[in-house]
């Protein structure tokens, strides 16, 4: 007999965020309604990498995980993490570390991500020596400071059967996700897009954009991408 499981939402809208940690927006919740809408998250483990304010790792605990745990570098984040799973009521173990320290509880049926992906001008002396809510987004000139380590470490990562679901934007080459992903080992594959409109920070950066060629004239809304990939 088979019972059907009916996931518990939380929305992006009820979750404390603060001073220094990111704010879930559009890319959060892409990452949520596709693990949901895939049913990854049911009875299994997860662990949930830069999990910042702890919405993806609280929703996948909601969606019927077996067991769940979160990891991110800053302890303001960590904290933040911790005090959203109280308020919403499911286990999620909050760790301080990346997925060096992941590595350490897993392997994990299902690891979740949504990384530092905006690139930006080096040469931008504003953003030399980023620290606070930027180092949630700021990912060296490319937006692939963190996406290319993560795409090494996910396959001794990821238990035999298990998958990884990252949230990344069109400016940060995610054919070159694939690419390292399948040379890894793993079957990827983008299975969810969105455009948005430009938020503040990439408005800031759209003539850098455009001049090196990453960005239309006049265009300021961004295409978010989510990549799956299945380890055999």
């Amino acid at each position: 007999m088979t019972t059907a499981y009916n996931p518990e939402p939380h929305p992006i809208s009820t979750i404390v965020v603060a001073d220094g940690v990111y704010a879930p927006q559009e890319d959060s919740q892409l990452l949520v309604d596709v693990m949901e809408e895939a049913g990854l998250a049911v009875g299994r483990t997860v662990a949930d990498l830069c999990t910042g304010s702890g919405v993806v790792a609280i929703n996948a605990a909601g969606q019927g995980a077996s067991a769940v745990a979160a990891f991110d570098i800053c302890q303001r984040a960590v904290r933040c993490a911790r005090s959203n799973a109280l308020a919403h009521n499911v286990t999620v173990d909050v760790h301080l570390g990346s997925w060096a320290r992941a590595a350490e509880f897993g392997p994990f049926d299902l690891i979740t991500c949504n990384p530092p992906y905006v690139p930006h001008d080096p040469e931008d002396a504003a953003l030399s020596g980023v620290t606070g809510p930027a180092r949630a987004w700021d990912a060296g000139q490319d937006g692939r400071m963190v996406l290319d380590p993560l795409c090494a470490a996910a396959p001794d990562l990821l238990a035999d059967g298990g998958s990884l679901l990252l949230v990344q934007s069109e400016f940060a080459n995610p054919r070159k996700t694939l690419a390292d992903l399948s040379a890894a080992g793993l079957d990827a594959d983008i299975v969810a897009w969105q455009w948005v409109p430009f938020g503040p920070v990439l408005s800031s950066r759209a003539e850098w954009l455009e001049e090196t060629g990453r960005l239309e004239p006049g265009r300021r809304e961004e295409e978010l991408l989510v990549i799956r990939a299945d380890k055999p």
